[in-house]
């Protein structure tokens, strides 16, 4: 898309960007896919004050205006605070204190054909709400975000869900940062309940996937909901798709192990898009045995065998995963996965890298003091040569990752940490009140307590 900057007065902490560069064409075309932004206008006036509105909107040239005001077009008024609620009757007072605007149409609240909008910034903290906004801004309403997906798409109301199903809001997300269009190819390698392939099909992107766990695939085993024991006959992916109306772009789902990919060598897939275990709530598994295991002779096992299987090393998921991005995207084709990492270690150099893919962007979800996870973009920029292949082996990047459940002990020697500090702390207030007997008999200071 055509690239946008911030203006001169952009505020990264306020919930109201100033954006310059976008044609009301190129901003049509951002909201009709973004779930993050929740309504987009043409700035007309700013200013710290009402006054300083006026000001602002007595400056702004008349012919931008109006195609908008002349006396055959409807219109309305909004007014839209953040931060505080204004009565019914305040928000009259600050429409009619637009007077100055020379509007000549009808107005019409139920169906106008222009809609202007008064946003009031009343900062962002609920416990120290100022008398007057910090900033006011007022201009026409050009488009409304996506944000209704997240609540139509929500994974309470999904039919089939699992621990870790990926909430819709950042499933969207990912999906617009993987440029998924209509008629794309999106593969997710490790797919569990599919909720990535839901947000996909919905921009009309033919979806497949593979997992490991074979209950999870075909629906089966214990249910993750509440007051359900065991998962229905119909709980599956292609049921979700069904739900949400998109089941005609399902291609397929399959049992697979990610180090050892099926596929035959070629570029299949437009986009992959996944959401790889770490080892907390996911077990990281893959195929295979370090001890000799007996073959049957024609190398055909039964149908009810289940393959033994081994520890899967974060570093060695990330290898592979990129490995894959390389053989298996179109030239141009994105990855889009996340990353997890512990805080403390952190640093922009361990983003594990390919010499085929082209770091987009590296976005981070805070998940605790010690830990959160980094939504990494990368685009593929050339085809993979044999020794392309292999360098990812070598990379000191991965080393964070190396050895069996890395992520899982650091993970969990932070909140062990956190929870040995918050026990020496209930220690020192327990032997505080043994030495203050004085407190305890203290008849006015029991009472004072209690009201506490």
């Amino acid at each position: 898309g055509k690239p946008f900057h911030p203006s001169g007065n952009f505020q990264e902490k306020s919930p109201f960007w100033c954006l310059d560069g976008l044609s009301e064409e190129n901003v049509r075309g951002v909201m009709a896919r973004s779930v993050c932004a929740k309504s987009a206008f043409e700035l007309w006036g700013h200013g710290h004050t009402h006054s300083e509105l006026r000001t602002s909107l007595l400056n702004y040239p008349s012919e931008n205006m109006s195609p908008f005001m002349h006396k055959d077009s409807t219109y309305r008024i909004n007014v839209y605070t953040f931060n505080k609620t204004l009565e019914f009757v305040d928000r009259i007072k600050r429409i009619d204190a637009l007077e100055y605007l020379s509007f000549e149409g009808a107005v019409s609240l139920k169906s106008p054909q222009h809609i202007f909008c008064l946003l009031e910034d009343y900062g962002t903290d609920p416990n120290d709400i100022p008398e007057h906004p910090n900033y006011i801004y007022f201009g026409r309403w050009i488009a409304d975000g996506q944000r209704e997906l997240i609540r139509s798409h929500s994974v309470k109301n999904r039919h089939f869900i699992g621990n870790t199903s990926m909430d819709a809001g950042l499933s969207f997300i990912m999906a617009n940062h993987a440029k998924v269009n209509e008629n794309d190819v999106v593969f997710d390698p490790f797919v569990g309940t599919g909720s990535l392939l839901v947000a996909c099909s919905h921009f009309r992107a033919y979806v497949c996937g593979t997992d490991i766990d074979y209950n999870t695939i075909h629906g089966r085993g214990r249910s993750s909901r509440t007051n359900q024991k065991w998962r229905g006959p119909d709980e599956n992916i292609r049921a979700n798709l069904r739900q949400y109306g998109t089941e005609e772009m399902y291609l397929d789902v399959m049992v697979s192990d990610a180090s050892k990919p099926v596929w035959r060598e070629a570029a299949l897939f437009d986009a992959i898009i996944t959401d790889p275990p770490y080892g907390i709530r996911e077990s990281t598994r893959r195929t295979g045995s370090h001890k000799d295991v007996t073959r049957p002779p024609d190398g055909i096992y039964l149908e009810s065998h289940v393959p033994v299987s081994q520890a899967y090393h974060l570093s060695d998921i990330f290898t592979d995963l990129l490995n894959f991005s390389a053989h298996h995207l179109v030239m141009g084709g994105r990855l889009v996965y996340w990353l997890p990492v512990y805080r403390p270690e952190y640093r922009e150099e361990t983003v594990p890298l390919h010499p085929c893919l082209r770091l987009v962007s590296n976005c981070e979800q805070t998940l605790s003091s010690h830990t959160s996870r980094r939504l990494i973009t990368m685009e593929k920029i050339k085809k993979p040569e044999e020794i392309d292949s292999l360098a990812p082996l070598a990379d000191p990047r991965f080393s964070p990752y190396q050895g069996h459940n890395a992520f899982r002990e650091k993970y969990f020697s932070g909140l062990n940490k956190r929870c040995r500090e918050g026990g020496q702390q209930t220690e020192r207030k327990s032997h505080w009140r043994h030495l203050s007997p004085v407190r305890e008999q203290s008849p006015n200071i029991q009472t004072k307590r209690q009201h506490v």
